[in-house]
């Protein structure tokens, strides 16, 4: 199946076809059946909304003791938990990775003086979660400097131990790094701050239908991840994966009906809200499973390596990292008179966007800006190619009332 991967695929996904999609990775797009298989839920949901909505989505029923029936959401879990190698009912939806984060972060008690880890790649939005939490409890937010260059996983993990003290309560690691696009060796980070006492909270954003992995091998304590991105689910879903053990105070950002009903039921029913995303989540893993998981993760690996290497060599910047530190995304910089700030980065994508027809990710990273190629198999190479010459080309001034970052050629 794969040799039919790349524009032979795009039929299958509703993108507008005038534009180059390279940036599957930020918000995700799911495939036309798995659209269909949700509009379908919500054509039955309207022919019944009570009865779907109040009794077949939840086992929890308002104002009355929790029910035993496996309701579709608990079904749904189940699939997914599966595809995760974890257990359904270690398993929840939340909207996506910031709504898990902030779910066990303000489910837990700080202290003046306590700590909070993130690395200097944190997502933004869990960054900010972390400071309005420490800010409340009159706690602290330390950062590791991870290493620049991808060479020795082991650094990665001093890196992180290195700003652990008797006071750390919480680390936040990324599994894929949304900024370098890096694999981070989470089981070994997790193993070195359990050493110290410290619990781990895995930012899971890229990982579910990108790699091959299962949460409970990872050693963590919470995993929140997103489907909507590389497990083709519809937005907004995402999950949130605890041990048991750390189920108990374990809380939605939403107190609902739930309240002290138990994990899954706590998050199965938090108000009226759309169920669609998440039941329909299981579609998205079966098209991937009739593919094939190897097959599909396979052609977006190579391809991401690939490009990576036709834009470092296009460019003239240096790769800094190597093959098995990515999954399906690639970061690498840009020539340097494309610009080394995030204004800069934010002209340069809206070029690209409205003038080149290119949709892809560009920040600025330790002041240098950086593109992130998603590869998803309805890509191929000739289309990181095309990103390579729209960011060589001169840019006038006459289309943008005044000169872009570009690199003249």
């Amino acid at each position: 199946m794969a040799n039919e991967f790349g524009h032979a695929m795009r039929s299958e996904w509703a993108l507008d076809p005038a534009i180059l999609y390279l940036n599957h990775g930020t918000v995700g797009a799911p495939p036309r059946r798995v659209l269909a298989a949700q509009q379908a839920l919500r054509d039955e949901i309207e022919r019944q909304p009570s009865k779907f909505l109040l009794r077949e989505v939840s086992s929890t029923r308002v104002g009355v003791p929790a029910a035993t029936d496996l309701s579709r959401t608990r079904v749904a879990a189940c699939a997914v938990a599966e595809f995760l190698g974890a257990r359904g009912d270690d398993l929840v939806f939340v909207e996506n990775v910031t709504a898990g984060i902030n779910a066990v972060l303000r489910s837990l008690e700080f202290l003046p003086g306590d700590e909070i880890v993130i690395t200097d790649q944190v997502y933004g939005a869990v960054a900010k979660t972390a400071q309005y939490v420490a800010r409340l409890a009159g706690a602290h937010v330390r950062t590791a400097f991870l290493p620049e260059n991808a060479d020795d996983p082991q650094e990665f993990v001093d890196a992180v131990a290195a700003v652990l003290t008797p006071r750390t309560r919480i680390a936040i690691v990324e599994h894929i790094a949304a900024q370098s696009a890096l694999l981070m060796p989470l089981a070994a980070i997790a193993a070195r701050c359990h050493a110290a006492g410290v619990l781990v909270l895995a930012d899971g954003a890229h990982a579910p239908g990108a790699i091959a992995f299962d949460i409970p091998a990872l050693g963590v304590d919470w995993y929140a991840a997103n489907l909507h991105k590389w497990a083709w689910s519809p937005r907004s879903c995402g999950v949130l994966w605890a041990t048991p053990e750390r189920q108990v105070d374990l809380h939605p950002p939403v107190i609902s009906w739930g309240l002290d009903q138990g994990f899954t039921h706590e998050f199965d029913w938090a108000g009226t809200r759309d169920p669609t995303p998440a039941l329909a989540a299981p579609v998205g893993l079966a098209f991937m499973q009739e593919l094939g998981l190897d097959a599909v993760r396979g052609y977006n690996h190579a391809l991401a390596w690939e490009g990576a290497r036709v834009l470092a060599d296009r460019w003239g910047t240096r790769l800094t990292m190597t093959e098995p530190w990515i999954g399906t995304m690639a970061t690498v910089a840009l020539p340097q008179a494309a610009g080394s700030t995030a204004e800069d980065a934010a002209r340069l994508r809206d070029r690209l966007l409205f003038e080149d027809r290119i949709e892809v990710q560009l920040h600025e990273l330790r002041g240098r800006l950086m593109t992130r190629i998603s590869a998803q198999i309805y890509n191929q190479r000739a289309d990181i190619e095309q990103l390579a010459a729209a960011v060589e080309r001169p840019v006038s001034a006459a289309g943008a009332g005044r000169e872009r970052p570009g690199v003249a050629s």
